[in-house]
């Protein structure tokens, strides 16, 4: 085997799951004005790290960002820490019923869509679609 070729390929192999990570951001206050001020649509994700149904929908939400990379390239996907979060700004001026909740935000900053406890692929993808849709860069 070509020695650079398989270099290559290793480094490549090690860098790929990082730059996906990058894509994703932990919630600080700021964080999703200045990606909307980018001009990039958000989504936003209630989450806990001891919930099931968070749990599940992070499954597909990986499926669906590794099939159309796109997602994860225009569409600024910050994690919302629940435990930390519950009774701030972020989730009660966004009336957030639970943790499990996934929203949508265009660039305009309107609502684009939620989805709350929902865990199927279909409906998830309806989502990141709507929100790439939305994307003005």
């Amino acid at each position: 085997m070509d020695r650079r070729y398989f270099l290559a390929t290793a480094g490549a192999a090690l860098i790929a799951p990082a730059a996906l990570q990058a894509a994703r951001l932990d919630y600080a206050p700021g964080v999703m004005e200045q990606a909307l001020d980018a001009g990039q649509p958000v989504i936003l994700d209630f989450f806990a790290p001891w919930c099931g149904t968070c749990q599940s929908q992070k499954r597909t939400i990986e499926k669906l960002t590794q099939a159309n990379p796109a997602y994860l390239d225009k569409i600024a996907y910050i994690l919302v820490d629940w435990d930390t979060y519950k009774k701030q700004p972020i989730t009660t001026d966004l009336k957030i019923p639970r943790r499990s909740t996934l929203v949508a935000i265009s660039p305009d900053r309107r609502e684009i869509g939620r989805i709350v406890a929902g865990t199927g692929e279909a409906e998830i993808k309806a989502l990141f679609d709507a929100a790439l849709g939305s994307a003005t860069s």
